[in-house]
């Protein structure tokens, strides 16, 4: 299996205080793009590595397993989100399993708390 070769990292915070500058949730508050190293991270996953981030990435779902962010894990009140890199456009595609916007219907949407959405069963 071939996997992919660069991720962007998206870091967004997951709520907003009132009466604060802080971005709202879903804006990034930094981004960087990490390569494939080569290696297996101590998850078991590929690792990617670029601009201070390392993560162990599962490429088939797209999920963050594993992050540091300049040395040091994601801060309370962080989420992280991923974005495909195309090698030749260098255009990203979000992914709803790593976080990305989910589509209308999408089962692993996530409530505003963070916990997963209920799927509907429907009649």
């Amino acid at each position: 299996m071939s996997h992919p070769q660069s991720y962007e990292i998206l870091l967004v915070p997951e709520f907003k205080k009132s009466g604060t500058d802080a971005p709202g949730p879903g804006r990034a508050i930094r981004s960087a793009v990490v390569a494939a190293t080569g290696e297996t991270g101590a998850s078991g996953y590929p690792r990617y590595e670029g601009e201070g981030v390392v993560a162990d990435i599962d490429p088939s779902t797209r999920t963050v397993e594993a992050l540091l962010v300049d040395g040091a894990e994601l801060d309370y009140g962080l989420s992280v989100r991923i974005s495909e890199k195309s090698v030749e456009s260098g255009e990203g595609r979000r992914s709803p399993a790593a976080g990305g916007t989910p589509e209308p219907g999408d089962s692993r949407a996530e409530q505003p708390d963070g916990e997963p959405a209920d799927e509907d069963t429907g009649p």
